[in-house]
């Protein structure tokens, strides 16, 4: 009984135990909105539904994530816990859910899509606020409360609102620098900064940062250009043209004075340059002075009007191409006629050589009295020069020598024949002209003291070509024309064909002519025959015909094979025949031999036959007569037993038999002669 009741007592627990059952039914998170402004709160609250098989307190492990990753975990014996984020920033935006454990048991919400809209204003700062020309503004701009990955646009902000842009983008960092080089006339810079993010979850750009303002302070002023110079320049006067500017302070300036891309003085350290000179009709035009410091420059132009003080002089030859000998005249005037210092100069050298100090000049011209003249005048020290005038006297051609280009009169049929022209004496250019004939092939100028050089083709079959060249140039004398070239034209060696007579077969120690024809070529062809591998030929002639016939006596069968014919003349180009294939047959007196040996042979068989039968039939003889005798008893015998005629037939068989008398009888024959030998026998036997 005792055992029992204490049985009872240990088992309460359990039964009390078994009395506190839960399940969870559902987990739930909610949020006001699931699209929220940036800078705004986010409040995420995590509500689970329990079921209790008594009432009972329980503590809940409530336990928030975003993307999978922890985020909050709290504990309480409430049915629901909340979390907030304050302020939302856009890295804020993603997918939510929430977990709760109790009593050994866990649920989980579903995904809650989370999306903060837009992006926290950035802040611009720069490094420096006051920069001067040439240098650069190094910006800065951030986004604190945001996650990378960032685009950072940087904005210039010209005075006319236009925007000039720069863009930077940062992957790991919540911020990004960029320069802006100062450029001039920039005096006070305007910035701000914009920032993108593009990501899983979409798209978003902050509105523009802070503007900052970057004060530029001017190195030098833009410089001034001026000329000292009266307004009316006329050449010969002094022209002085200065360039000025202002420094803020002191620096290391380079002053430049240019002529469009000439630079004509410069300077460095100092706010002026000036450029003197005296004036002529080169310096019209427009000058610009520069002022340089790194990277700023500044320029400046002005014209310069120069007025002409006399007109470029003129130079007239009374001609431009003379002879040897002839007379050259040269006249210098200047458009006014005013009074001026004139001489004539003659070109080579560079300087030149004075001729005449005078407006005219009149000389007998040879050769080395081409060159360029000119007519220079001076006045009040300016000096000008005509344009210049060519003079060429010409000495005439000599007679002109016609060669051939590799020392060869010969050409071959299709070759180019390559042929040299040239005077050795006579002033270029000069006109060389090729004839073939009568004629005119070709004709080449030559600009210097060398040949010309022709090809002509050889197409067609002359045995002789003639050819002359002529050689010309602006003398007034006729042409000179070479002595006439013969070239002789070889046509090379064609359709060559090789045969034998006999064709082909030839008896034993019999003669064979082979004959070797070609179709075309220049005479004289030498004419070669060959027998295969053989490295001598057996025949080498040259023949002033297309044609040879070479016999070749007593050919034996080593002679015999395969033979060809090579064919060439002076064209340098061997032409082959096919192989022609030769054999050896026995002479007529050979086989009439062997005829006789044939039959001899056959004869002494056919003898030896015979005796050898004839032989054999004399052993058989004697042997058939007894028998024979025999036969003729026992057949007298039983004839006269049985009563009958004693005549009988002895007929030992068919064919042919052989006795000592005749040889060779027919059966015939051997029958009657058998009765009668049974006849005679019969009558001497006793009765």
């Amino acid at each position: 009984m005792y055992f029992a009741v204490l049985m009872i007592l240990l088992h309460c627990p359990s039964l009390k135990a078994q009395d506190n059952v839960i399940t969870i039914n559902k987990v739930e998170l909610t949020v006001p909105s699931p699209k929220v402004k940036n800078g705004k709160s986010i409040e995420l609250t995590c509500i689970v539904d329990i079921s209790k098989s008594a009432s009972f307190q329980i503590q809940h492990a409530f336990s928030f994530y975003k993307d999978d990753s922890p985020l909050y975990n709290t504990t309480s014996e409430q049915d629901r816990a909340r979390y907030k984020i304050f302020p939302a920033r856009f890295a804020d935006s993603g997918s939510y859910k929430c977990s709760v454990e109790a009593s050994g048991k866990s649920k989980s919400s579903n995904d809650l899509v989370v999306q903060v809209k837009g992006l926290s204003q950035p802040k611009l700062t720069a490094l420096k606020t006051e920069v001067t020309e040439g240098e650069v503004v190094t910006l800065r701009c951030e986004e604190p409360e945001e996650k990378p990955p960032f685009i950072f646009l940087f904005n210039k902000i010209s005075p006319n609102q236009q925007l000039q842009a720069k863009k930077k983008q940062e992957l790991k960092e919540n911020f990004a620098s960029v320069d802006f080089p100062v450029e001039e006339g920039d005096r006070i810079l305007r910035f701000h900064c914009i920032v993108t993010v593009n990501s899983a979850v979409g798209f978003e750009k902050s509105e523009a940062s802070n503007i900052t303002l970057v004060t530029v302070v001017e190195p030098f002023s833009h410089p001034k250009l001026t000329s000292k110079s009266p307004w009316n320049v006329t050449e010969g006067d002094r022209i002085d043209i200065v360039c000025t500017t202002i420094l803020a302070r002191k620096y290391e300036i380079e002053i430049l004075i240019q002529k469009d891309r000439r630079i004509l003085n410069s300077t460095r350290g100092q706010n002026s340059l000036t450029y003197s000179a005296i004036a002529t009709m080169e310096d019209n035009g427009n000058y610009t002075c520069k002022v340089e410091l790194g990277r700023v420059s500044k320029t400046t132009s002005m014209n310069l009007v120069v007025e002409e003080l006399f007109a470029k002089p003129i130079l007239t030859p009374s001609l431009t191409d003379l002879d040897e000998n002839q007379r050259l005249s040269l006249w210098c005037h200047i458009n006014g006629s005013p009074k001026a210092n004139v001489s004539i100069i003659k070109r080579p050298p560079k300087n030149g050589t004075l001729l005449k100090t005078s407006s005219n000049f009149t000389i007998q011209v040879q050769v080395n009295d081409t060159g360029s003249y000119v007519c220079r005048a001076e006045i009040k020290g300016i000096i000008k020069e005509s344009n210049p005038v060519q003079i060429t006297v010409y000495a005439p051609v000599s007679e002109p020598v016609l060669s051939v280009a590799n020392l060869s009169t010969e050409m071959v049929l299709g070759e180019t024949l390559m042929l040299r022209c040239q005077s050795m004496s006579g002033t270029p250019p000069i006109n060389y002209t090729l004839f073939r004939g009568n004629r005119l092939i070709h004709t080449i100028t030559v600009f210097n003291n060398t040949y010309a050089e022709f090809r002509d083709k050889q197409t067609k079959l002359n045995n002789l070509r003639e050819y002359r060249c002529e050689a010309s140039n602006r003398h007034a004398y006729a042409k000179r024309s070479s002595y006439k070239m013969n070239i002789t034209v070889i046509a090379p060696v064609r359709n060559i064909s090789f045969g034998s007579l006999p064709h082909g077969e030839v008896e034993d120690g019999g003669n064979i002519n082979f004959l070797c024809i070609v179709g075309e070529g220049s005479l004289p062809i030498n004419f070669r025959i060959f027998k295969e591998n053989d490295q001598k030929p057996l025949f080498n002639e040259s023949k002033m015909e297309t044609r040879v016939l070479w016999q070749k006596e007593s050919f034996s069968k080593q002679d015999a094979g395969k033979y060809f014919c090579e064919a060439s003349n002076r064209a340098r180009a061997t032409v082959r025949s096919n192989l022609l294939t030769v054999k050896v047959i026995l002479a007529s007196w050979q086989k009439g031999f062997i005829a006789l040996f044939v039959l001899a042979v056959i004869a002494i068989a056919a003898s030896g036959f015979w005796w050898y039968w004839h032989k054999k039939e004399k052993g058989k003889h004697p042997s058939m007569e007894m028998s024979g005798s025999t036969a003729a008893t026992n057949s007298t015998s039983e004839k006269q037993a049985s009563g009958q005629n004693h005549y009988t037939e002895f007929y030992p068989g068919p064919g042919y038999i052989e006795d000592s008398e005749n040889p060779v009888k027919s059966a015939d024959e051997n029958k009657d002669s058998g009765e009668n030998r049974h006849s005679d026998k019969g009558v001497s036997l006793p009765a």
